[in-house]
């Protein structure tokens, strides 16, 4: 497998690509399936849950965590590689039962929406998000990975 240099990826995120972040080989090691939020689709979302397998988060800062209101899902994480989540959210209009595609683009989109607030989205759902820690990213786990290139300028 060939591995992008870090600005073609950064580029290819920024213009709407879906990349895979592939983890330390000391840790997890592991690649995830990683695209701006604000590209979601509800083809990407099959995507992912048709190809990658597993679970499909929603990487977020803390600051749009804190302006969304999300507690953490526990206090005392004792996850091996301490991955923080919050509670799970489903956008509060414009989905059904939350599980389609369909619903889980429009719940990243609520999400992400700069004017977003708590009115915007329910708790007790099926997206998840993983919080980003307040930290620098030149070695980090892949989910703070999946953030930084979209941050960057």
């Amino acid at each position: 497998m060939a591995v992008s240099p870090i600005e073609e990826v950064v580029e290819d995120i920024k213009a709407g690509k879906m990349v895979i972040l592939v983890d330390d080989e000391d840790r997890e090691n592991e690649g995830d399936l990683c695209m701006a939020a604000e590209a979601v689709t509800p083809e990407a979302i099959n995507f992912m849950a048709t190809h990658g397998r597993g679970l499909i988060c929603l990487t977020m800062s803390p600051d749009i965590i804190d302006q969304l209101g999300l507690p953490m899902m526990v206090q005392d994480n004792q996850s091996p590689y301490g991955t923080g989540f919050t509670i799970s959210i489903e956008a509060r209009t414009g989905v059904t039962t939350g599980i389609s595609a369909a619903d889980r683009a429009r719940t990243v989109e609520a999400a992400v929406a700069p004017d977003a607030t708590p009115r915007d989205i329910i708790s007790q759902a099926i997206s998840f998000l993983s919080a980003l820690e307040r930290a620098g990213c030149w070695y980090v786990p892949q989910t703070e990975g999946s953030v930084w290139p979209v941050r960057t300028n």
